[in-house]
């Protein structure tokens, strides 16, 4: 494609040189400068000649009545998409673009060569149920994994921002603000490489006005011919159903500006996903509520879980079942029954992060009592796994100090590799602050990935740092985890827990041998549990006889806890 000759917000093909000859040939520049065209035109152009018989057809349209160009020039057409970031975003939505879409061809980037090599091969760097399907479905067809970022960005007409957007560990905003400097390299690399026209799209969760911010670097850089328009299109993605959501995702929503250039970047965005999506379920809005509409879906989502595990406390000490108030409260058409499964807490990288990007915002923007309300989500999560730590150190006579712990699960949900914000790592964390000997499986998570989580500074004694090589043993079979272990603690709630041999698993523990199932996934098989010889605690319900040490109404006593960590407002 040849570069585009025509300022501002029009799109040609031809060299620069032409500029001059269009505005000598035509009386409607005023016109161009405010309209978006692209003008009919050939990959390859075997002389100027021909250049010139294509413009001289766009100024026969101009020539004519205004209503009639609209029907007959072509609007933007996205042919070649770039996506920056390989992660758990950018992997799975652009796999899934291009199965959808055979005639785009899609690039996804990253700078880290190891995780496009693994993209590249049978072994993909991340879990979810039917990827590979789709990634070999396309690959080398019209989907491709590359580490040559500046080329990918020069022949996309659209570029999707995907990069990590972690919650800042100093500085202002430290523990809730987003660190957007990944998002801010990005724009500032597709600004320098960049010609023509481009429409890029933020798909990363981003604090509100990041568009803006993005722009505000576009705008700085801009040469002239060079054209942009900012999108936002937020993922709703579920870790362990991101295929399903994609392809049959209950909405899709895109933001951008209200002008003419800015609707017609949004329908070209929608062209896109109209390949397999109603257009029913695609929402557009200007960028703001775009982008705020992302955070506020997890904050509410976060909010239920959060509820209900308040609940499952009180259902502890009372002798009721969080299930069946669960249950109950479900069958409610206003309430619903989703996100209301007591357990040890959310995880992933988006719930807490974007609660915590929430509760900054209201804090910016001087909504003080707004900020709090949101913050207790996060005490909340908080409180129940320290609440299920304490209840473990309870139950085993009020020490654990070298007691050999069985922890199965240390993904934050089933079905995925992922392990950002797992609850699994707070618990692992509180009781080998205790002196416990923990043994971890889990049957997607890499060894390394899990003494890299327990290593992290924020989680381990200064004074002390050989703690995790000398506490936490990973394991590659559940049952070597469990031999000799008093208490398995089950922290994902992975199908295959359901299926151990227990009796076989008992066999091999001291005892008393208890089960501590923080995900409510035994409920079925409590009574065979117990028959065995188990001692059985879950979460929001009450199984068996805790012992002498333990006793119904301190186990979420706040002096019992483990601390928590402070969080200023």
């Amino acid at each position: 494609m040849l570069p585009a000759i025509i300022k501002d917000d029009v799109c040609t093909s031809g060299s620069a040189g032409y500029t001059h000859w269009i505005q000598a040939q035509s009386d409607n520049w005023q016109f161009l400068q405010t309209s978006i065209f692209i003008l009919p035109f050939k990959s390859t152009y075997e002389s100027t000649l021909a250049i010139e018989e294509d413009l001289k057809g766009l100024f026969y349209l101009l020539s004519e009545d205004t209503e009639a160009i609209g029907s007959r020039v072509k609007m933007v057409q996205v042919k070649r998409i770039c996506c920056i970031g390989a992660g758990y975003v950018g992997g799975p939505t652009c796999s899934v673009i291009a199965q959808m879409c055979p005639d785009v061809m899609v690039t996804v980037v990253d700078v880290n060569e190891d995780r496009i090599q693994a993209w590249n091969s049978d072994n993909l760097p991340i879990f979810e149920p039917g990827l590979q399907e789709v990634v070999e479905s396309c690959r080398g067809v019209n989907l491709f994994f590359s580490t040559d970022i500046n080329t990918a960005i020069m022949n996309a007409d659209l570029v999707f921002i995907s990069v990590n957007t972690p919650t800042k560990t100093f500085g202002i905003g430290k523990g809730r603000a987003a660190d957007l400097k990944y998002i801010e390299a990005c724009a500032r690399r597709i600004a320098d490489v960049s010609s023509g026209c481009k429409i890029v799209v933020e798909k990363s969760t981003v604090p509100v006005r990041a568009a803006e911010s993005i722009r505000r670097i576009f705008n700085a850089n801009t040469k002239s011919s060079l054209n942009f328009q900012v999108l936002s299109n937020p993922e709703f993605l579920a870790e362990g159903t991101a295929i399903s959501d994609l392809k049959n995702p209950d909405r899709v929503l895109i933001g951008g500006d209200e002008t003419p250039e800015g609707q017609r970047a949004i329908e070209a965005l929608s062209a896109i996903y109209e390949h397999w999506v109603p257009k029913s379920k695609i929402i557009t809005t200007n960028t703001w509520s775009s982008e705020l509409s992302k955070l506020a879906a997890n904050a509410f989502l976060a909010q239920r879980i959060s509820s209900i595990n308040s609940i499952s406390a009180l259902c502890e000490v009372t002798g009721a079942d969080v299930e069946e108030v669960a249950h109950a409260i479900g069958t409610d058409q206003r309430i619903g029954s989703r996100f209301l499964k007591a357990s040890v807490g959310f995880g992933g990288s988006c719930f807490q992060k974007d609660v915590l990007n929430l509760v900054y915002l209201c804090e910016a923007l001087n909504l003080p009592e707004v900020a709090r309300y949101w913050q207790q989500v996060i005490e909340i999560n908080d409180y129940q796994r320290r609440r299920f730590s304490s209840r473990i150190i309870g139950c085993l006579f009020n020490t654990v100090t070298d007691k050999k712990i069985a922890l199965l699960g240390f993904a934050f949900k089933k079905n995925t590799g992922d392990t950002r914000e797992s609850s699994s790592i707070y618990i692992s964390r509180y009781l080998m602050d205790e002196g416990a000997r923990l043994h971890i499986y889990d049957p997607k998570v890499k060894k390394e990935q899990i003494i890299q989580d327990l290593s992290q500074p924020t989680l381990t004694h200064g004074d002390d740092p050989s703690r995790v090589s000398r506490l936490v043993t990973v394991s590659t079979d559940p049952y070597a985890a469990c031999e000799d272990a008093h208490a398995i603690v089950i922290c994902t709630e992975w199908d295959m827990f359901k299926e151990l041999d227990y009796e076989r698993i008992y066999k091999a523990m001291l005892k008393p041998a208890f089960i501590f199932d923080g995900r409510r996934i035994l409920d079925d098989l409590h009574e065979q549990l117990q028959h065995i010889g188990f001692q059985v605690e879950t979460i929001g319900k009450r199984v068996s006889q805790r012992g002498a040490f333990a006793t119904n109404n301190d186990i979420s006593k706040p002096d019992q806890l483990p601390p928590a960590k402070k969080t200023r407002l």
